[in-house]
């Protein structure tokens, strides 16, 4: 399956939607070992003049790991039929089974494989975002301003970890 980049200025969607209803697939690494990770937390925009995608990943998450090793992840969009795959790369961790990628039924796609940048995304996807971290920030309980997001959603003091990522490309499925 080929990929063919697009402009990000021509992107049209709903992140809301796409984002927290479709979710998406957070994945770093390289040929030698990769992992990914179902997020439905995370957003677009404009930081420091350049498009951007924010990422949470939980202290626990495996694929933390390897997005705090890598100085680019990707976000993998996957059409609607791969439910069930963004289902276990949710709840199945890499450290657990053999092969995550077979466990999903997904395949590791290699972006800029010739080169010293490179990072894994979904063969499977519709869209995918490669990025460049630029920023990453703890979050802390004492941070928060509305307490209750920290009560409801942090309970087990596992804070996620922020990530900011340059969107220097955008892939689509051709």
């Amino acid at each position: 399956m080929a990929f063919k980049e697009m402009d990000i200025h021509q992107l049209q969607f709903n992140p809301f939607d796409k984002i927290s209803k479709q979710w998406m697939l957070v994945t770093a690494g390289d040929r030698m070992k990769s992992n990914t990770m179902t997020a439905s937390w995370g957003g677009v925009g404009i930081m420091w003049g350049k498009p951007v995608v924010t990422a949470y990943i939980r202290p626990q998450r495996y694929t933390k790991e390897f997005v705090d090793g890598s100085d680019r992840f990707t976000i993998s969009f996957l059409p609607g039929d791969k439910r069930e795959a963004l289902n276990i790369c949710g709840t199945v961790s890499g450290r657990d089974v053999e092969d995550k990628w077979e466990e999903a039924g997904l395949h590791p796609f290699y972006v800029n494989e010739k080169t010293l940048e490179e990072t894994t995304a979904v063969e499977e996807a519709e869209m995918i975002f490669v990025c460049r971290k630029l920023y990453v920030q703890e979050m802390y309980p004492e941070c928060f301003v509305d307490t209750e997001c920290d009560t409801k959603w942090y309970p087990q003091n596992d804070y996620h970890t922020m990530y900011i990522g340059e969107i220097e490309k955008v892939l689509v499925k051709e």
